[in-house]
């Protein structure tokens, strides 16, 4: 019984944690997505890197879409990006992800948005 009243404990207070990590993110992005208002990038991306989807999400079952801001340099590396919106504990594996992608050269720097969609893949897909 002191078992499951300390497993109880546990899942309250992991429960209270991601609610104040969640309340604690939503000024930051609500900042970001009046920074990061554009349309999708135009520029055609030569090397795209997937995200490594978070353990802890996919144990929580947590899905989504993360959007993020993004500035390319004239070389194709990606110069900046910002959130502009989606789950917290997804948004760091965007942000790696995005750091990785090239694109194709430009005379000047191009701006736009990107989407990573997060799903769990079914057990017999992997």
């Amino acid at each position: 019984m002191r078992a499951a009243m300390t497993r109880r404990c546990l899942s309250l207070w992991l429960g209270i944690v991601l609610m104040a990590i969640a309340a604690l993110a939503r000024p930051v992005l609500t900042q970001a997505q009046e920074e990061g208002k554009g349309n999708e990038l135009t520029r055609k991306a030569r090397i795209k890197v997937a995200p490594d989807y978070p353990d802890i999400a996919r144990r929580m079952s947590i899905t989504g879409i993360v959007k993020l801001a993004v500035v390319v340099a004239p070389n194709g590396t990606v110069k900046n990006a910002k959130v502009v919106g989606g789950h917290p504990l997804l948004v760091n594996a965007a942000i790696n992800a995005i750091q990785q992608w090239k694109f194709e050269p430009a005379p000047t720097e191009s701006r736009g948005t990107v989407e990573f969609k997060f799903q769990p893949q079914n057990e017999t897909e992997k």
